[in-house]
């Protein structure tokens, strides 16, 4: 049977390891605050659509995973290892 969810039910399986490199970032950045700074990179999502998918509720398309990887400054693998 094909499976689109992650082992715990969760739509992604960067979700976490996306929330805690964000919140390593040095001033912290609010899901907000990482929402303008991926527009600027011109990927639209908002403030919802992060918390979303940090929290397990929403896919990751590879496009969104390569500019998170980018803003993060880590490797789409890093963010694939959860």
């Amino acid at each position: 049977m094909y499976k689109n969810k992650a082992e715990n039910g969760r739509n992604n399986i960067s979700g976490l390891k996306i929330k805690e490199l964000r919140l390593a970032m040095s001033p912290k950045v609010s899901q907000r605050k990482f929402a303008d700074m991926l527009q600027l990179q011109g990927l639209d999502l908002d403030k919802n659509a992060i918390q979303r998918i940090e929290s397990g509720q929403r896919f990751i398309t590879d496009i969104e995973l390569k500019a998170f990887a980018e803003l993060l400054n880590t490797s789409c693998d890093a963010l694939l290892r959860g």
